[in-house]
C-alpha cells in the first residue's frame, strides 16, 4: 500500500479543553450574558418618571442597538425580533405592532429596489454608464469626473450600493486597458475612490439613494403626521450635495494625482464594449420611460398621490410589460432592508407612544445642548461618526426616536430634526464597512486602508461644516427653520 501524502499536515490544538470550549462558544456566551443581564433590568423598578411600559421599551431599544452594533444576528432578524417583542412584553399590542410593517415607507423602498432592478437587469444603467465615459472622458481628469459624476448621478434614482456594483465592472475594463499597476497607480486610485465618493454624495440627494430617507421620513410620519415631498426633500438636500460635488472631486485630485499621460485605450476598449451591446432594446426604453414618468410623478404631484403608491403602480407597469420576472427582482431586491423598515418603525413608535423616548431626553442630551442650533450640531455628529461603524438604517432607526422627542421638548420643527439625522447618515467616507460603496472601491486591490481613511476624515469634516452652514443659512429659505 502506497503511503498517502498530506498536502496540508492536521494541526492539534495542545490548549486546555476548557479554554477551547471558551474559544469556540463566546459568541453564544455573550448571547446568555445579554439575555440575563436583560432579565435583571426587567425586574428592577423603572426610574423615577419613567412608565413601566417605557421603561420595558427603553430595555428593548438597548438590546436592539447592541444586537445591530454587534452583528452577533443580522440587522433585519435583529429587527423581526424587536417586533415581536413587543407584543410579547406588553409593551404594544401584537394588531397595533404589525400593523405598522404596512408603513407606506415600507412600500416605497420596495418599488424603489424593483426600479432600480430593471435598470439594472435590461442593461440600461451599464449603457448609460458606457455610453456618457465614452462621450465626456476624453482626458484622464474629464474621464475621472465623469466616473465622479456619473456616480452621484445615477445614485440619485437608484440605490447607491447598486450603483456602485455596476461601475465598479466598468472602471475595472477602464484600468485593465490601460495597464495600470495596483499599488503604483495613482490614477486608478482616483477612478475607485470616485465611484465611492460619487454614491456616498448622491445617495443622499433624493429618497432613492438608500435606506434612509425613507425610513426617517416614515418615522416621522408615524409620530408626528408630517412628511416630506420628493421636492421637499431634494432641495433641502441640494444645499449639501452641490457644493461637496466641487469640494470632493478637487479633494480626489488633490490626494491621489494624475499620473497617466492619456486615456485612449480606455476609451476605444469601452466603446468596443458599447458597439458589441448593439441598439438599444424595447425593454430598455421601456425602464427609461416608466422610469421618468416616475421621479416627475414624484415632484410634481408625490405629496398628493403618494410616493409609495406611485412607486408600487411603476413596478406593476414593469411587470405587465414583461419587463422584469419576480425571479429576478427576488435577486435584486434587500429583502432584509425591508423587513428592517417594519421592525424600526414598529420599535422607534414604541419609544415616542411609552414616553421612553421623551424620558431620555429629558435626561440626557437636552442638559448639554443649550440651543437649538447645538442640538441638530450634536447629533449630526453623532450620526455621522455613528455611520462609520453600522449601518446607515441603524442609525437612523436609533437616532430617530430620540431626536422626535428631542424636537417635540424644544418646540423645533421635527422635519429639520429628521434632515439633522438621515443626510448626515449617509456620510460614511473613512472605513470600508461604513458603506458598501467604499467596501467595492477598496476590494479592487488598487487601495490601501491610508487612501481611504484620510481623505475620508478630510471630506467627512467638511461634510459637516456644510451641513450645518446649510441648515443655519439656507434651509430657512426654503421653509426648514431651526
Amino acid at each position: 500500500m502506497e503511503p498517502t501524502l498530506i498536502d496540508k499536515p492536521l494541526k492539534i490544538d495542545t490548549r486546555p479543553l476548557w479554554l477551547i470550549v471558551v474559544d469556540r462558544t463566546a459568541r453564544y456566551q455573550a448571547l446568555a450574558a445579554l439575555v440575563l443581564v436583560l432579565f435583571i433590568l426587567s425586574r428592577l423598578a423603572p426610574p423615577a418618571g419613567l412608565t413601566p411600559t417605557g421603561y420595558h421599551a427603553l430595555i428593548l431599544f438597548g438590546a436592539t442597538i447592541f444586537l445591530w452594533v454587534s452583528g452577533f444576528l443580522p440587522i433585519a432578524v435583529t429587527a423581526l425580533l424587536a417586533m415581536v417583542m413587543l407584543p410579547l412584553t406588553g409593551i404594544m399590542g401584537a394588531k397595533q405592532t404589525y400593523a405598522l410593517f404596512g408603513n407606506e415607507a415600507v412600500f416605497f423602498i420596495l418599488g424603489a429596489f424593483i426600479l432600480a432592478a430593471a435598470m439594472t437587469g435590461t442593461g440600461l444603467s451599464a449603457r448609460l454608464a458606457r455610453a456618457m465615459l465614452v462621450r465626456f472622458g476624453s482626458t484622464p481628469r474629464r474621464l475621472a469626473l465623469t466616473v465622479f459624476l456619473l456616480a452621484a448621478g445615477l445614485s440619485f434614482c437608484m440605490s447607491e450600493h447598486a450603483v456602485a456594483a455596476m461601475l465598479f465592472p466598468v472602471v475595472a475594463e477602464i484600468t485593465e486597458s490601460l495597464g495600470l499597476k495596483a499599488g503604483k497607480s495613482s490614477y486608478a486610485r482616483l477612478l475607485f475612490m470616485s465611484i465611492a465618493w460619487g454614491c456616498i454624495i448622491g445617495g443622499i440627494a433624493t429618497f432613492l439613494g438608500g435606506a434612509r430617507a425613507p425610513l426617517a421620513v416614515g418615522m416621522l410620519r408615524e409620530s408626528t403626521g408630517l412628511t416630506f415631498s420628493f421636492f421637499e426633500w431634494t432641495m433641502a438636500a441640494a444645499t449639501i450635495v452641490a457644493p461637496l460635488l466641487v469640494v470632493g472631486y478637487l479633494l480626489l485630485v488633490r490626494f491621489f494625482p494624475v499620473d497617466v499621460a492619456n486615456v485612449d485605450k480606455g476609451l476605444h476598449y469601452l466603446n468596443r464594449k458599447r458597439l458589441e451591446t448593439g441598439k438599444v432594446g424595447a425593454n430598455e426604453l421601456i425602464t427609461a420611460l416608466v422610469m421618468v414618468m416616475t421621479v416627475s410623478g414624484w415632484m410634481l404631484f408625490g405629496e398628493r398621490v403618494g410616493l409609495a403608491n406611485m412607486a408600487i403602480l411603476a413596478a406593476a407597469a414593469l411587470f405587465t410589460f414583461r419587463v422584469v420576472s419576480w425571479q429576478k427582482i427576488e435577486e435584486y431586491v434587500n429583502w432584509g432592508i425591508v423587513i428592517m423598515y417594519g421592525g424600526s418603525i414598529a420599535l422607534a413608535s414604541s419609544l415616542e407612544k411609552s414616553g421612553a423616548a421623551l424620558w431620555l431626553v429629558n435626561r440626557g442630551l437636552a442638559a448639554f445642548s443649550p440651543s437649538r442650533f447645538a442640538i441638530i450640531a450634536t447629533i449630526s455628529l453623532v450620526a455621522i461618526l455613528l455611520t462609520e461603524c453600522i449601518s446607515h438604517a441603524a442609525v437612523v432607526a436609533i437616532l430617530m426616536p430620540i431626536g422626535l422627542s428631542l424636537a417635540k421638548g424644544t418646540g423645533m420643527d421635527p422635519r429639520v430634526m429628521t434632515l439633522a439625522i438621515a443626510l448626515p447618515a449617509g456620510l460614511a467616507y473613512c472605513l470600508p464597512m461604513g458603506t458598501p460603496a467604499t467596501a467595492i472601491a477598496y476590494g479592487s486591490g488598487y487601495l490601501k486602508s491610508r487612501d481611504i481613511i484620510v481623505p475620508g476624515a478630510v471630506i467627512m469634516a467638511i461634510s459637516w461644516l456644510l451641513f450645518l452652514g446649510s441648515a443655519y443659512l439656507v434651509w430657512p429659505m426654503v421653509g426648514f427653520r431651526i
